[in-house]
């Protein structure tokens, strides 16, 4: 069994298209191995003022080391001034999505 641990990392970004173009650079640069898109709608405080909107959150599946590379690709592609890139630990993932992972980010 490989030992390589897994993350997913989050950001909301302004729309569809926007996190589109950001998991295909990611995907193009084998940073990432997957994203998803979730439509949501957030309220967050923003310079003092509380702000709503309508968002999609992209997830997506890489290894800890590319927190870094990650993050540097989507400041260049990001409409936010300010944006959140979280990253979850996974703590096990199957058998079969561990050897496409380990394929996918050349692990």
């Amino acid at each position: 069994m490989n030992d390589t641990i897994f993350v997913e990392l989050q950001t909301s970004c302004a729309d569809r298209q926007e996190a589109e173009k950001i998991a295909d650079a990611l995907l193009a640069s084998k940073l990432i191995a997957c994203a998803k898109f979730f439509p949501i709608d957030s309220k967050f405080l923003w310079k003092g003022e509380v702000q709503q909107g309508s968002e999609v959150m992209l997830n997506m599946l890489t290894i800890p080391d590319n927190f870094e590379k990650v993050k540097s690709a989507i400041t260049g592609l990001h409409s936010y001034d300010t944006f959140v890139l979280q990253q979850v630990p996974l703590t096990r993932v199957s058998t079969e999505a561990q050897a496409w992972l380990d394929e996918s980010l050349g692990v």
